[in-house]
């Protein structure tokens, strides 16, 4: 026991945090000992702050019901506790970017599934499978942080796991054109149909902010490290539009591509079915082993059938086929809390601590 790395969960009575604690059960590298969340949860066991809150379909772990509850805003208490933490706390922007560089100057690795970081040019936002080698940005960091060991890594947003990965694998084609459109779950939203009763049966085409994310973000993960920052891609172009649909877990897209260099179909799943990167090389954890499938039959990815492949860390794209207006069109499914939230930070973490970033204190 004591050997695995002690972790703490910022925000974790939310659906996100919730995820987290969930996911970390049992995980082999790192145990989840310190909670924190709302001076108005502190105090409390973690069973009775959640009450009957608890959103995931596994019961609560044993483990963390009678974790007593920190506030999130003591820092220091909270920090010295631990060996890393794990974001998900509900502020505003300019909150959360102070809280999580509070916490890194305790010397505290941060990995955060929230947004207001992944802009920071030294502050790497990864999907390992695409840019592990934005880890090199995490010394200019520590240098602007004035830190040893504290940093902040986040992850991107949930909705571009179902088309960035895909474009990645299909790189030497010179993708430069794309449309998509996301079909995206309510837990996006932190929500279930409980919380949401208006959601059934209902399609909402909006979610603030969403349609920026899924454009410019798949950018910033193409991009190169220069002079300790990140310097985003500028190709390939985005559109997309984001429609919030009434299904509880999995994003889906509708993707059409056009192409410098013309693929076959045969090329293209090809790439899709070999790509696969360091987490399957160094065998983390949480790594899927086959991180992007190909599904032949017409009517696939569906949300109910395909959105735990991998344990929710893998990508199903199906409906594969040339386009009249753009070279090529696919549906991609991804499990937006899973390989879109936390169990995409988990997997960062396992990255950072394989690559000696994250370490006892």
């Amino acid at each position: 026991m004591s050997e695995k790395l002690k972790v703490g969960i910022l925000g974790g009575t939310g659906m996100v945090g919730q995820r987290f604690i969930s996911l970390l059960e049992n995980h082999p590298w790192f145990e989840v000992t310190t909670i924190a969340a709302s001076p108005r949860s502190a105090g409390k066991t973690y069973e009775d702050a959640v009450g009957d809150r608890w959103k995931m379909d596994t019961p609560m772990p044993e483990a963390v019901k009678e974790i007593k509850v920190m506030n999130v805003n003591e820092v220091e208490s909270v920090a010295s506790r631990v060996d890393f933490v794990f974001s998900a706390v509900d502020m505003s922007k300019d909150e959360i970017k102070k809280i999580e560089e509070e916490y890194a100057k305790t010397e505290t690795p941060v990995v955060s599934n929230n947004s207001a970081h992944r802009w920071t040019p030294d502050v790497p936002m990864m999907v390992p499978e695409i840019n592990p080698e934005h880890v090199a940005v995490i010394e200019a960091q520590k240098k602007r942080l004035g830190t040893k060991r504290g940093f902040i890594a986040v992850k991107p947003n949930c909705s571009i796991q179902s088309y960035a990965p895909v474009l990645t694998a299909w790189k030497e084609f010179e993708p430069y054109e794309v449309v998509a459109t996301t079909y995206q779950a309510i837990s996006g939203a932190g929500k279930t149909f409980k919380d949401w009763p208006e959601m059934v049966g209902n399609i909402i085409p909006y979610i603030g902010g969403e349609e920026e994310k899924s454009e410019k973000e798949p950018l910033r993960l193409w991009g190169e490290v220069k002079e300790g920052e990140i310097v985003p891609a500028t190709s390939p172009v985005i559109t997309c539009q984001c429609i919030r649909v009434p299904v509880l877990n999995g994003h889906t897209a509708a993707v059409f591509v056009k192409f410098k260099k013309k693929p076959t179909k045969e090329q293209l799943i090809e790439k899709l079915t070999s790509f696969s990167g360091v987490p399957q090389e160094l065998n983390l954890p949480s790594a899927p082993r086959q991180f992007i499938r190909y599904m032949e039959e017409d009517n696939r990815p569906q949300v109910t059938l395909d959105v735990d492949y991998e344990n929710g860390m893998g990508i199903s794209v199906g409906r594969l086929r040339e386009d009249t207006v753009y070279d090529w069109k696919f549906v991609g499914l991804s499990h937006n809390t899973v390989r879109g939230a936390a169990g995409g930070a988990v997997l960062c973490a396992e990255l950072l601590k394989a690559k000696g970033f994250i370490t006892k204190k």
